[in-house]
């Protein structure tokens, strides 16, 4: 007979040691009522239980935090191109940047240095040009946010927009973006720029293609279709 089969005899003999255990009086003499098996199974069982639980309230803490220890997400909301968006689980280190490519699709705005230098990622907080790869998204909250896709009004192009056209003011077009937005916000407060105007407003932004001439005309082409209305 294979070794773990129990035999009829094994079976009565566990039923009485088990039967045994349970007349065995305890400090008061009386019978307990448990057997050492029992207890043991219990004490199993409880561990196993307990291990459980606490395995679960780990998972909890850690899908609450979704960082390293110490970090814990907000939930924010953003205002952009004149529509509210509810942006969940954002961390503190997160940009605007990174929030609204990423969370929100809006890619106008490009990753080029994300270190402040280059302008591609510009995007208006409360009219005013900003590199979103410096700005926390939850400091953005509370805040008017513009992208150059919000610069459309409908299905018609903005000033400054149709003039980069006019002008080919571009040549690969990544820095594009950044120029736009930064332009708008110049045109929106000066409408007659001089060129040493322009180009000071335009000094946070880079072009590696070396288009500025043409962006400079461009500029100025925006300026005067923002002043005569056309």
């Amino acid at each position: 007979m294979p070794e773990h089969e129990s035999t009829p005899d094994d079976t009565r003999a566990d039923l009485e040691e088990e039967q045994a255990d349970a007349r065995e009086p305890d400090e008061d003499g009386a019978a307990s009522g448990m057997s050492r098996r029992s207890f043991i199974k219990g004490v199993g069982g409880t561990a196993v239980a307990t291990a459980a639980m606490s395995g679960a309230t780990e998972t909890d803490a850690a899908e609450a935090s979704d960082g390293p220890d110490g970090v814990r997400v907000a939930n924010i909301t953003l205002s952009i191109n004149g529509e509210a968006h509810a942006v969940s689980r954002v961390e503190p280190r997160t940009t605007l940047l990174d929030v609204l490519r990423n969370r929100l699709e809006y890619t106008g705005a490009k990753p080029v240095c994300e270190r402040a230098s280059c302008g591609a990622c510009s995007v208006l907080l409360d009219g005013k040009p900003v590199y979103a790869c410096s700005i926390l998204a939850m400091d953005a909250e509370g805040h008017e946010i513009v992208t150059v896709e919000g610069l459309l009004d409908g299905d018609s192009l903005h000033p400054v927009q149709e003039a980069f056209v006019e002008e080919d003011a571009l040549m690969c077009g990544f820095c594009t973006p950044g120029f736009v937005v930064s332009v708008a916000a110049l045109v929106a407060e000066n409408d007659d720029p001089t060129l040493d105007e322009v180009k000071k407003a335009l000094s946070g932004n880079l072009c590696r293609c070396g288009t500025y001439t043409r962006v400079f005309a461009a500029a100025q082409t925006a300026a005067r279709r923002v002043r005569e209305g056309t």
